[in-house]
């Protein structure tokens, strides 16, 4: 039987490719039930987009100033995950200043508190009077 299989000649048939498809399609699906099984609270969310915020409201907000008339994808995209590093960057300093305070809610006191004591944040001092 081994024999006969050699000998046949291999050709590309037009249901080869479909069958390929068909096999990325059975693992994607299979990743997708993988990923819908809740794993935690955050990672099921996290997997499914590559930013957080909505892209079209970011472009809204690009778009308000009048040195830009037109916004690519890539762009927006760059602007929505840097303002994504930025508000963790932030928020993640902030929180030392609640711990400090046995809280566990952030309060504009430790925004401010940050902004004052971190030199990459002065020149958002006075902007959330």
């Amino acid at each position: 039987m081994a024999a006969t299989v050699a000998a046949a000649p291999v050709t590309p048939t037009e249901t080869e490719p479909d069958r390929c498809v068909s096999e990325e399609e059975s693992r994607g699906n299979e990743a997708e039930e993988e990923s819908s099984q809740p794993t935690g609270p955050v990672t099921a969310v996290t997997h499914n987009r590559l930013s957080k915020l909505p892209l079209a409201r970011i472009k809204a907000l690009m778009k308000t100033d009048p040195d830009v008339s037109l916004a690519s994808q890539e762009s927006v995209f760059i602007i929505a995950k840097a303002t994504e590093l930025f508000v963790e960057m932030i928020a993640k300093d902030a929180l030392v200043y609640a711990q400090q305070g046995k809280r566990k809610t952030l309060q504009r006191k430790d925004l401010d508190n940050a902004i004052e004591a971190i030199d990459e944040f002065a020149f958002l001092e006075g902007t959330l009077d």
